[in-house]
C-alpha cells in the first residue's frame, strides 16, 4: 500500500489504522476487549490505561493520519484529552495564555483548576494575535486557541499564532473540535498539538463520547507520561465504535458542511433572524482567514433571533430539528449556550463573549435543507402567532 499521506482521504478513513482479522478475515476489525495481557517475551507489554490494546494503537494510526501527524492518542472525553494536554507541558509557576471565546468547559478547567498547581492564565481580549503579543510573560509555555470558536465561531490566524508562538519559544494547542480534520490540518499551519473532542464529528452517531490529541511522537510521548496517570483512557468497545464512524467521516463532514452554508445563507436574509455567524458568510468579519486556512467553512453555525421571539420557546416548537447539549451527529440540533456549554460562567462573562440568551447554536445535519428551513418556518410561525 502506499505511503498513508499520499492516500484519498475517503482512502485513509476507512483503511489506515485497521486491526487485521488475521485468522477469519473479517472485513472489519475485530474488537480485543481483554483488560489483561502477557508481560513476559512480548514486544508490548499492553494494559488499557497505557492506551497501547490492539485497537487504542490502531486508533491512534488513523487520527494521526486524518490531522497529518505522527502520533495519536485517545481519550475517554474531550475534556480528558485537553486536561492531559495542557497538565503534560506546565507546572507551578508557568503561565498559558487562553484565547477569549473558548468551550466553557476549557474555561472551567482553567479558572478551577489552575490556581490550584500555581499556574498562572491570561485571557486575551479577542481572537486576534494582536491580543496575544502583549500578554506573553517569561514564564509563558501555551498559547492555546480554539478555531472555528464555540459558540460564536470566530476564527485564529493560525499561521500567526504559530509564528508568535515559537518566536517566544512557547507550545500551540488548538482545539479543532468544529472544524475537524476534514475541514482543517492545523499542522499545515505550524501548529503543534490539535485536539479535538471525538465525541463530536469523529464520532458523528450522538452514541459515543472520547477525545483526541494528534502531535509529533516527542510531544505524544510527553503527553502519555501524565495521561497514564489521570486514566483517561478508552474502553475498547467505545473504540472499536470510534473506527467504525471515522470511516465515513469524510462522506458526513462533507455532506453537513454543504448544508451548513445553504443553512447559514437563508437564515441570513430571513427577517426573525438578528445575526447569523458562520465563518462561509461574506458578511463573517474573518471570512477571507476562513477561506485561506479552512478547506470548507464546516457544519456549526450560530443566530439569534429577534427579541420578540423567546429563544427557549422557538426550540421547544420544532419539530425536526432536536433541541439537543451536543452537536455534530447526522441529525440536526440547537442548544441555547447561555444554559449549557457556557452555564457555568457568570451573566456577565458571558456577555463579555458575545453569549446572549437568546443565541442559538445550530450544527446541521445530513436531512434535507428544504426539511430543515420548512421546521425553523413553523417554529417560527407559531411562536409569533402566541406573541
Amino acid at each position: 500500500m502506499r505511503n498513508d499521506k499520499k492516500l484519498g482521504i475517503n482512502t485513509t478513513c476507512v483503511h489506515v489504522g485497521e486491526v487485521k482479522d488475521i485468522e477469519h478475515k473479517g472485513a472489519v476489525s475485530p474488537i480485543y476487549m481483554s483488560t489483561s495481557y502477557a508481560f513476559d517475551g512480548v514486544d508490548v507489554k499492553r494494559y488499557p490505561r497505557y492506551f497501547n490494546t490492539p485497537n487504542q494503537e490502531m486508533l491512534c494510526k488513523k487520527i494521526a493520519a486524518l490531522e497529518k501527524t505522527e502520533d495519536g492518542l485517545i481519550f475517554s472525553s474531550g475534556m480528558a484529552a485537553i486536561s492531559a494536554a495542557m497538565f503534560a507541558f506546565l507546572k507551578t509557576g508557568d503561565h498559558v495564555i487562553i484565547q477569549q471565546v473558548i468551550y466553557g468547559g476549557t474555561f472551567n478547567l482553567i479558572v478551577s483548576e489552575f490556581d490550584k498547581y500555581g499556574i498562572e492564565y491570561s485571557f486575551t481580549e479577542s481572537d486576534k494575535v494582536e491580543d496575544f503579543k502583549p500578554l506573553i510573560k517569561k514564564n509563558t509555555k501555551i498559547l492555546y486557541i480554539e478555531t472555528p470558536s464555540n459558540p460564536l465561531l470566530g476564527i485564529t490566524d493560525l499561521e500567526a499564532i504559530s509564528k508568535l508562538a515559537k518566536a517566544n519559544n512557547c507550545l500551540t494547542m488548538i482545539d479543532n473540535t468544529f472544524a475537524s480534520p476534514i475541514n482543517q490540518n492545523p499542522v499545515d499551519f505550524g501548529i503543534d498539538i490539535i485536539l479535538h473532542s471525538a465525541t463530536k464529528y469523529m464520532g458523528g452517531h450522538s452514541d459515543i463520547s472520547a477525545g483526541a490529541i494528534a502531535a509529533s511522537k516527542d510531544y505524544i510521548a510527553q503527553i502519555w507520561k501524565t495521561a497514564i496517570n489521570f486514566g483517561g483512557n478508552l474502553s475498547d468497545q467505545t473504540v472499536w465504535l470510534l473506527e467504525r464512524s471515522l470511516k465515513t467521516l469524510n462522506l458526513r463532514v462533507k455532506e453537513q458542511t454543504k448544508n451548513a452554508q445553504k443553512m447559514a445563507e437563508y437564515l441570513e436574509g430571513n427577517t426573525n433572524i438578528n445575526r447569523v455567524y458562520y465563518p462561509g458568510l461574506k458578511s463573517h468579519p474573518q471570512y477571507e482567514l476562513a477561506k485561506k486556512q479552512m478547506k470548507g467553512f464546516g457544519a456549526m453555525l450560530s443566530f439569534e433571533l429577534n427579541e420578540n421571539i423567546d429563544a427557549m420557546e422557538f426550540q421547544r416548537n420544532l419539530q425536526l430539528i432536536k433541541p439537543s447539549m451536543s452537536l455534530a451527529g447526522l441529525e440536526s440540533t440547537t442548544v441555547s449556550p447561555a444554559q449549557t456549554t457556557h452555564a457555568l460562567l457568570s451573566e456577565e462573562e458571558r456577555l463579555e463573549r458575545g453569549i446572549k440568551d437568546g443565541l442559538i447554536r445550530f450544527s446541521v445535519g445530513i436531512e434535507e435543507v428544504e426539511d430543515l428551513i420548512s421546521d425553523i418556518e413553523q417554529a417560527i410561525f407559531v411562536v409569533n402567532s402566541g406573541n
